[in-house]
């Protein structure tokens, strides 16, 4: 492996300019704004591009180290998950942009969003994220996920700031 190979994009003002043939659009669980599908048409590329919606639904926690049915999301949280997966499809279709989309239940939402950015063969990650919190609460908040995205992935991740 290269130096490229081991360490985050850092160079984002370079990036922000490229098209991408594949993007991934990822929820940890929030509702994915106009905004963020705005920023995939906006950075696809003109023919061809393709967009992965990938949807976190929370597995809420452990009961003596094994998953406890009572943590794992329930029916309204799953059905949430995908209605919030099947709206971004429809609207990026609407755009130009073709889509499909999925939900994944697990607890180490990073891990897995950058993993399915992997496999599915991603070019750049597109997140709503809360703006940046101090380094000292960062790692202790659910809303800060996006950000760790970012500090762990390989590829542009692109956070529109929700207001």
């Amino acid at each position: 492996m290269s130096e490229t190979d081991t360490v985050a994009v850092r160079d984002h003002a370079r990036t922000a300019t490229e098209r991408y043939n594949r993007i991934l659009l990822a929820t940890e669980g929030r509702k994915i704004p106009e905004a963020a599908i705005a920023r995939v048409v906006e950075l696809a590329a003109p023919k061809g591009a393709t967009a992965h919606v990938f949807c976190i639904a929370r597995v809420h926690g452990v009961a003596f180290g094994l998953q406890s049915p009572g943590l794992m999301p329930n029916k309204q949280e799953l059905a949430e998950a995908k209605d919030n997966v099947t709206r971004a499809v429809k609207r990026l279709k609407k755009k130009g942009v073709y889509a499909e989309g999925h939900i994944l239940a697990t607890r180490k939402s990073t891990k897995r969003i950058v993993q399915e950015a992997i496999k599915e063969e991603c070019d750049a990650i597109v997140m709503a994220a809360d703006p940046d919190r101090s380094r000292f609460v960062r790692d202790f908040l659910w809303e800060q996920e996006p950000q760790r995205v970012r500090r762990r992935a390989k590829i542009p991740v692109f956070l529109v700031l929700e207001s």
